[in-house]
């Protein structure tokens, strides 16, 4: 028993959710006098600014040299890609979508909420370039001074050639170079780790500030967003998943969910496409009669780059904060939005942990990112949902992929 305890007072999301009680209590008792707690928000908001651009970086290229790879499978490796990425922009597309229809963010007064963070963010919204200037704005001129100013579109645009081009070295060249990025990303999700455990601190402070200014109605867009998000999951697994099974497979939808049913309960236990991947091959491989060739391919492939359900979650907040802050979207802010998250999530690794790839999403829209905290408390919630998305999407992938090309 007593280890049970211990167990679940030092597990991190736990101490985030008491975070989350004290702030909203201490917030409630002291008012706007809560606002002397802001700074360790702050504080905590720095720290994840300062792993987002290298993180970004290197998880792109690395992603981006599975993807080249992919050539040397010829038709299998087109296809899976090309499932993927259609998916995924459908998820960005009805995250959008949801998010426009039932307006989680929307109920604040515009200018309470501007008081809480600096001027400067809502001046660098309102500069919106063109439609072709923010296409033509994705390719660096310096990529270097991109990752200075943390240009998020022209890292990912440098990020994809570069690793693209990494992919057709010979094999005992790219393999120093792969094996250099995988050490990194090891590096930096270590240090992603070590600012987390700050995250309670941060937390709290965020929320006592919130709290006390706003009362409870932030925490009520909050949850708002949370069943949001919930029915596009919904949508996604009984609509989009069975109609491209239908549309392109042999196999019963209903079958495809029972013995879907044993990898989706690892994934949301585990949040983890990696942990996920043993049981998801054996699943498809000896119960959904996925060739061994196919399974092999497709979904370590799918649990390194196919992450539908971070997508639409990755929309969806976008247009969260957009409200909040009272920031129209317009087309450029749009398609800044459609790329970082579709193409943003194929370098976003196989691992349970903060969702630092909704901070890019959100510089690439020009939304300030000071109220992501608010969301931290339900990180480890949100991660469970969407990992079991992803691992569905793997697997309908994989039997859509074997059929056509056996």
């Amino acid at each position: 028993m007593k280890s049970k305890i211990k167990k679940l007072l030092t597990n991190l999301g736990f101490q985030i959710l008491v975070a989350m009680v004290v702030g909203i209590g201490v917030g409630a008792l002291m008012g706007k006098d809560a606002s002397i707690f802001a700074p360790l928000g702050s504080i905590f908001i720095q720290l994840i600014k300062m792993l987002v651009v290298p993180l970004v970086t290197v998880s792109i290229i690395a992603g981006a040299t599975s993807l080249g790879a992919t050539k040397k499978a010829g038709k299998v490796g087109l296809s899976t890609i090309l499932y993927f990425l259609l998916t995924t922009a459908v998820s960005v597309g009805l995250g959008l979508a949801l998010g426009e229809i039932f307006q989680p963010g929307t109920g604040l007064d515009a200018e309470m909420v501007k008081t809480m963070f600096p001027p400067e963010d809502y001046t660098a919204a309102a500069q919106t370039p063109g439609f072709w200037d923010v296409l033509m704005g994705m390719i660096p001129l310096n990529p270097i001074q991109s990752l200075v100013e943390g240009n998020i579109l022209q890292i990912i645009f440098f990020g994809l050639f570069l690793g693209i081009a990494i992919s057709t070295l010979p094999t005992h060249k790219k393999s120093a170079v792969v094996n250099g990025l995988n050490y990194i990303t090891e590096a930096l999700i270590w240090m992603i780790k070590i600012v987390m455990y700050t995250a309670p601190i941060g937390v709290f402070g965020l929320i006592a500030n919130a709290t006390g200014t706003f009362g409870f109605e932030l925490l009520t867009m909050v949850f708002n967003l949370v069943w949001v998000n919930l029915a596009g999951v919904a949508l996604l697994l009984l609509v989009l998943f069975p109609v491209t099974l239908k549309l392109f497979s042999k196999v019963s939808i209903r079958r495809f969910f029972e013995k879907m049913t044993k990898p989706q309960i690892v994934a949301f236990s585990t949040a983890s496409s990696m942990a996920t991947l043993p049981v998801n091959i054996d699943v498809c491989e000896e119960e959904l009669g996925v060739s061994k060739q196919t399974a092999s391919f497709v979904l370590p492939l799918g649990a390194t780059i196919n992450m539908t359900g971070n997508a639409l979650y990755y929309a969806l907040v976008a247009v969260f904060f957009s409200q909040m802050f009272d920031i129209p979207l317009d087309a450029t802010k749009y398609t800044a939005i459609i790329l970082t998250a579709t193409v943003g999530s194929i370098g976003q690794a196989g691992v349970p942990g903060p969702t630092l790839l909704v901070v890019a999403v959100l510089a690439a829209a020009k939304i300030p990112l000071e109220g992501l905290p608010l969301l931290y408390a339900l990180d480890r919630i949100f991660d469970m949902v969407r990992t079991a998305v992803n691992i569905t999407g793997d697997a309908a992938c994989a039997i859509i992929v074997d059929k056509f090309n056996r």
